[in-house]
């Protein structure tokens, strides 16, 4: 008996060291598949993208991969990246163990280079060639701060006003002269409005409707909005109180809480009142091309620039995103060869060619095609003169206050002066510490 269980015991200790190495080799396997092989660089990626961008971004890793075998990009996909929305990243940083890339909203850059959280990528892209000759002004400037550069813009967007053909025809307005003045804009808005008493049967036009933002209107209207010299809010500049005055005249001519009660019973999609016909024209960017072939593929529509005082110098402002290096990224120099990929020509054409995205290389997105676009072509043409929301450490508190102000305004609560005298003085004093 004694001996039995001695056998036992024997086969029950060769089961158990079998066991440990089958489990030493799958580890050690696991951590050599982690960090590549001997020669070869494991770059960690951060990004958000998924369906069509996440399919794009794999395309893009996989070329570049194929081009530079000794480096392997690790894609960890993280919920929740974007502009006020990065807190994950933050902690990593702060802890001292960042990714090497992240996928980065532009908008964001200047708060983020400002409190030392991003790489200074001014050296790695003068050794390189990289040049802001090669992308559109507003991008490269917006992934800048102070002078040097923190990210490589990679895609982009515009704003222009969308219209209904058949409203146009209806009402005598020609659909292929649109308005270029703001005065000919009210005047067509005036002629294409449908209401009954308190009830808007149709709106020809709302301002600070879809992306009817208060920076479009400034821009259109001339005006600044900061001036980077000397790190100052400018939301009082003359013709920005002009462009909300208007806005504000706006609203009282047609009784701001009318528009409310019209734009409050309003939905998205396929309710989006633009493709019900219950607002002739609206201010969006180039995703509505799409949101149209899916809900209302039989509408005749057309896009025109934001009208301006004077009919001339239109133009519109961008977002977009970029790929960046957090501070104290592990592997800077292989980093910086994917970011250059991603945001060089080819790494473009192949992620903007599957996202369908915008790129900002003006020959990516000609050679893609969005130049021959009827509708898209309008929204490239204008991007070489496109605006970028002033790059600062206070972005989110200035848009949040200037959306306040036209709130404000356009409800009768303070004159347009006042309340962006207001904004001036709580942004700038936050600027300041």
């Amino acid at each position: 008996m004694k001996q039995k269980k001695k056998g036992i015991g024997a086969i029950a200790l060769m089961i158990v060291l079998t066991l440990s190495m089958i489990l030493t080799g799958c580890s050690s396997k696991s951590s050599s598949s982690e960090k590549g092989s001997k020669n070869q660089t494991t770059v960690t990626f951060w990004h958000s993208m998924t369906d069509v961008t996440g399919e794009a971004v794999d395309a893009v890793i996989k070329e570049f991969e194929k081009q530079n075998p000794d480096i392997k990009i690790n894609a960890v996909y993280t919920a929740n990246q974007g502009e006020g929305q990065n807190e994950k990243l933050m902690t990593a940083i702060s802890g001292g163990n960042p990714p090497d890339v992240a996928y980065f909203d532009r908008f964001e850059i200047g708060s983020w280079a400002a409190q030392g959280s991003l790489e200074d990528l001014t050296q790695l892209a003068e050794s390189s060639g990289v040049k802001k000759e090669s992308y559109y002004p507003f991008a490269w400037d917006e992934a800048s701060y102070q002078g040097k550069l923190y990210g490589i813009p990679t895609t982009t967007d515009s704003r222009l006003v969308y219209f209904n053909i058949d409203h146009f025809k209806e009402v005598g307005l020609d659909p292929e002269n649109p308005p270029k003045t703001i005065a000919e804009l009210e005047a067509a808005a005036e002629k294409l409005t449908k209401k009954k008493g308190k009830r808007f049967e149709r709106i020809g036009f709302i301002p600070w409707f879809g992306q009817g933002w208060f920076y479009g209107w400034g821009w259109s209207f001339g005006g600044e909005f900061y001036n980077p010299e000397t790190n100052k809010a400018t939301a009082n500049d003359p013709k920005l109180v002009d462009a909300l005055q208007w806005m504000t005249d706006f609203a009282k001519k047609y009784n701001v809480e009318d528009i409310a009660g019209f734009t409050d019973s309003q939905g998205q999609g396929a309710m989006d009142p633009f493709l019900t016909g219950q607002l002739s024209m609206k201010v969006s960017g180039p995703w509505e091309v799409s949101a149209i072939k899916k809900f209302k593929p039989d509408l005749k529509y057309g896009v025109f620039p934001i009208p301006t005082p004077t009919g001339e110098n239109h133009t519109t402002w961008s977002g977009g995103w970029s790929v960046v290096i957090p501070k104290g990224a592990e592997n800077k120099e292989a980093a910086w060869k994917f970011l250059k990929f991603f945001g060089g020509e080819e790494g473009q054409k192949i992620f903007s060619g599957i996202a369908r995205d915008f790129s900002v290389i003006d020959s990516v997105n000609e050679e893609l095609g969005y130049k021959e676009d009827p509708i898209l072509k309008e929204f490239v043409n204008i991007l070489p003169v496109s605006h970028h929301r002033p790059v600062m450490t206070q972005g989110s508190l200035y848009w949040n206050e200037l959306a306040s102000a036209v709130e404000n305004a356009t409800r009768g609560n303070g004159t347009p002066e006042e309340l962006l005298t207001k904004v001036n003085e709580k942004v700038n004093k936050e600027l300041s510490k």
